[in-house]
């Protein structure tokens, strides 16, 4: 998975007043949690642009003034509620043994054949929380839909992997295929063809024959 490092610097004061203080100055309040002690640091607001505004996942080097580099995943944010500015960052570090959890964007593969016949693509999941160690957490997660039909549904377990395990039930349908009005049953046409193939009898000259005497 792709790393960010964000730059900061440790917090003295933790109290309102100070939090205050850093945001007007365009500094972000932050905690790093899953340590031996919480760290309280704070970043610029900028250094957050390509870790929050983005659908991809990635994990976290930070960075602090006097060498202390620690390795982290986002686990919470906060926003103003007017002008959706950050107000306050959690992370939580991780270790190289000890698995992390976290979502991940599904990245959906091909065109589903029932939504060629007409159908209607519905996205249940465009993310999913995985465990793993930090070095398998994937950038994303592929799901190939191109065979999908209209009525099918693409469970979890279709994409099962050694790497990472879902936090999720087993009966989790990521996506299905629904039927619209204007659907083509094209796939209904094709069973129905491959049925009379398999049924009919082939026809003779004497079934032609006995056809036109009647």
């Amino acid at each position: 998975m792709k790393s960010i490092t964000i730059n900061g610097s440790q917090r003295e004061s933790v109290g309102s007043k100070a939090t205050k203080a850093l945001r007007n100055a365009g500094q972000v309040p932050c905690v790093l949690y899953g340590g031996d002690k919480a760290v309280h640091f704070s970043a610029a607001e900028l250094a957050f642009s390509k870790l929050v505004y983005t659908p991809n996942a990635h994990t976290v080097v930070i960075e602090l003034e006097g060498g202390e580099t620690f390795n982290a995943i986002l686990q919470d944010i906060q926003f103003h509620p007017v002008t959706d500015r950050i107000l306050h960052v959690d992370f939580y570090q991780t270790f190289e043994d000890k698995a992390v959890t976290m979502d991940i964007p599904v990245n959906f593969i091909g065109n589903p054949r029932g939504v060629r016949n007409g159908g209607v693509l519905r996205k249940n999941k465009r993310s999913l929380r995985v465990k793993a160690l930090p070095g398998n957490l994937p950038d994303y997660i592929d799901a190939e839909i191109s065979e999908l039909k209209i009525g099918n549904k693409l469970y979890i377990t279709k994409l099962a992997s050694e790497d990472y395990t879902f936090m999720h039930p087993d009966n989790t349908v990521v996506c299905l295929v629904r039927r619209s009005r204007a659907a083509i049953t094209e796939d209904d046409e094709d069973d129905t063809e491959e049925e009379d193939e398999a049924g009919d009898v082939p026809a003779t000259e004497t079934d032609d024959v006995a056809a036109v005497k009647e």
